[in-house]
């Protein structure tokens, strides 16, 4: 079907969308589908046009890989970018709320003052208790 547009235009060829227009031979023929890109013994890349005229394979793949690496490279740094955000803000939480062993630990200081207070208190009481006893206030 597509070899009918051979030695015509690129652009009748192309209407087509399973043909393929070689520049520099002026054929038009059939897209090789099994292959990804066409061989060179049928059409060299820079001459091959599919889809569009003002395209050749060459400047196709370029363009494809440029921005193919771009959306990665922009993927990859999105990620890190999100990564670092999510670790300090984790940080931040973990410096803002002490974690439950400190939390503990504080307790045990608070119950020890106030044991140590009580006991004050009672030997206080004991020892004026004694004075009193004895006279000695």
């Amino acid at each position: 079907d597509c070899h009918q547009y051979t030695n015509r235009s690129c652009e009748e060829c192309l209407k087509n969308v399973t043909c393929l227009w070689c520049a520099s031979s002026r054929r038009c023929m059939a897209y090789p589908v099994r292959r990804i890109l066409p061989p060179a013994d049928l059409c060299e890349l820079s001459s091959a046009r599919w889809g569009v005229c003002w395209v050749n394979f060459e400047a196709l793949i370029i363009a494809m890989s440029v921005v193919g690496g771009t959306l990665l490279i922009t993927l990859g740094v999105c990620c890190c970018c999100c990564c670092c955000k999510k670790k300090s803000k984790k940080q931040a939480l973990l410096s803002v709320r002490p974690d439950k062993d400190e939390e503990r630990a504080a307790r045990e200081r608070e119950k020890r003052r106030m044991r140590q207070e009580e006991r004050r208190a009672e030997m206080k009481s004991r020892h004026d208790e004694i004075r009193r006893k004895y006279g000695t206030v």
